[in-house]
């Protein structure tokens, strides 16, 4: 009965151990409005060491004790003529067995898949079971530093890598030719997004389907969003809200799908796609609405268009959107140029200095350029180039025909 008391406790500690380290940053956010149990285990993660170090102190006391009565059993059983030193390591093996599955895998499996669920039956317990621990903390923390100083006393934290030792260590780790290009122009890639603003890579509002709830399955037509997601706006404005990943979603239901969508995080047009993609990973979010100056909402970007932009050897924003070169040459000093293809990517393609201007992209200059949305047939000259408006289809995928000024 003691040993059987002991394996709970043991998995308890387990479980426990398992679900409050697997919790995800938007679990702990949804927790820490959550009832006295959720919010006291949140608490006790804000010193994760603390935590740690009393589950484990806990979960050593409950198995020396455990294996002190086995081997108390054992001795009893050995004594026995009947069973002997044959019955006296089965149980000896058995009761090993029984502790790792029932206090080892089956409670840290069950802590990690219903991580939410006990922690908001464990906060308490834990809680207690480590203010106990508390007086002994001092003791078991300097024992863990000297032990640490002993194994690895000359251990030292790494230094800040520049892009260069990085670049070396690609060149350095295979002799073969294209996979280093590829890699390097990954890590480019991933450099790149800390110079490069969201609005340059964001999916256009014009090009989005958003939904107002209550949203049903019927309202898609059966087909995919363009960016995968299904975007929910707020009950009473067009701001998007929440945004759901089709492709990740097992079962749909035939009604209300609002309530499986995740909210998504704000960021202004001027913030950087790094930085974005940072905010993405700390809060657990794969969707970032972009506002501009005045709150409203202009795009959005998703955690694939940041990977796509990363993995794709040249990557452009044209081509990952709507399949289309951004920059085109159709004849001898012209070229058709998608409106969102970048001013920046515009100078680096023509390698000239162009104007200064508050747009980002083609189709925001041209309208800086005309004071006005631009309509087939406007021309206007800027910079070193002749602009002629010779698309504006309905969903703003505007395109231009580009002419060189001559000496230009």
């Amino acid at each position: 009965m003691a040993m059987a008391i002991l394996i709970c406790c043991s998995a308890f500690f387990s479980a426990s151990e398992a679900a409050l380290f697997s919790l995800r940053p938007k679990d702990r956010w949804a927790l820490k409005t959550g009832n006295r149990s959720q919010q006291t285990a949140i608490a006790l993660l804000a010193d994760p060491e603390r935590l740690l170090t009393a589950i484990l102190f806990w979960n050593l006391v409950i198995n020396i004790t455990y294996f002190s009565l086995a081997c108390i059993a054992g001795l009893r059983v050995e004594r026995n003529p009947r069973s002997g030193e044959t019955g006296a390591l089965a149980l000896t093996f058995g009761a090993l067995l029984l502790l790792i599955i029932m206090s080892e895998m089956v409670p840290k499996s069950l802590g990690v898949v219903s991580a939410r669920w006990l922690t908001g039956l464990v906060g308490l317990p834990v809680a207690g079971a480590v203010r106990i621990v508390d007086p002994l903390m001092p003791v078991l923390q300097l024992v863990n530093l000297l032990s640490r100083r002993l194994i690895w006393p000359r251990f030292q934290p790494e230094q800040y890598l520049e892009v260069s030792d990085l670049e070396r260590a690609i060149r350095l780790s295979t002799t073969d030719a294209q996979l280093v290009e590829q890699e390097q122009a990954v890590l480019q890639n991933i450099v790149a997004l800390s110079e490069l603003r969201v609005d340059e890579s964001m999916r256009p509002r014009l090009q989005l389907r958003s939904y107002r709830p209550p949203v049903a399955l019927s309202d898609l037509e059966g087909k995919l969003t363009p960016s995968g997601y299904l975007l929910i706006t707020e009950p009473d404005s067009d701001s998007i809200a929440g945004a759901i990943h089709l492709a990740s979603l097992s079962e749909v239901p035939q009604e209300h799908l609002e309530h499986l969508s995740e909210p998504v995080i704000y960021v202004p047009w001027f913030n950087t796609v790094a930085d974005t993609l940072q905010q993405m990973k700390t809060r657990d979010r794969e969707v970032a609405a972009i506002v501009n100056e005045f709150g409203e909402t202009i795009g959005i970007i998703t955690f694939e268009d940041i990977l796509e932009r990363i993995f794709t050897f040249d990557p452009t924003h044209s081509t990952r959107l709507i399949n289309r070169q951004a920059i085109r040459e159709t004849g001898p000093n012209e070229w058709h140029v998608t409106g969102m293809t970048s001013l920046r990517r515009l100078a680096r393609f023509f390698q000239v200095e162009l104007p200064n201007s508050k747009s980002v992209t083609v189709a925001g200059m041209t309208q800086e350029a005309l004071e006005r949305l631009p309509v087939k047939g406007d021309q206007f000259q800027w910079g070193p180039f002749r602009f002629d408006v010779i698309e504006v289809p309905e969903r703003g995928l505007m395109t231009v025909r580009l002419r060189r000024n001559s000496g230009g």
